[in-house]
């Protein structure tokens, strides 16, 4: 079978037409041991820290594997899920969040690990109906360490996409 050479223009112009959604890049979905470097098992992350029995509390330690970073994720388009921790807050919703990888965290208990916290910036706010739903927060990832008075963060996320985590 031969083509043409008009069949073959049109098949090029026919490609460049098509709208660039089609084209559009698919999410690495991630999940939050994806966040710890590979090699540094999670539980090197945290040590034992100071345990207090009559006031049902602990102060866990961090060591330096706490803000090691996964370098393949800085720049990676990701989808991940979570919960978010408002910072920015207005009456049209959250625009700026850390999202937690459990319920409470920073809020109920000491703060997870800079390297299981993310700061995510979105332009369109999310509902502030809907803080207490876990989020599939789809976007740009990269390195960024930084301190809050809530925590240390290791990560920063522009969110391209927020959405309702459904099972």
């Amino acid at each position: 079978m031969t083509l043409s050479r008009r069949t073959l223009m049109a098949a090029a112009a026919a490609f460049t037409a098509t709208p660039r959604t089609v084209w559009a890049e698919t999410p690495r979905v991630l999940a939050w041991e994806d966040l710890i470097p590979p090699g540094v098992p999670y539980g090197e992350i945290i040590g034992e820290g100071e345990i207090d029995a009559l006031k049902d509390t602990w102060l866990p330690e961090f060591d330096e594997n706490a803000t090691k970073l996964n370098m393949e994720l800085h720049g990676a388009y990701i989808k991940m899920p979570g919960y978010v921790l408002p910072i920015d807050m207005s009456t049209a919703g959250v625009t700026s969040f850390i999202m937690v990888p459990y319920v409470g965290a920073c809020i109920h208990t000491p703060p997870p690990p800079a390297n299981q916290l993310v700061f995510v910036d979105s332009k369109k706010p999310w509902p502030s109906d809907k803080l207490w739903d876990p989020v599939w927060v789809t976007g740009k990832m990269r390195h960024e360490l930084q301190s809050t008075s809530v925590a240390d963060i290791g990560y920063a996320l522009d969110a391209e996409l927020i959405e309702v985590y459904e099972w």
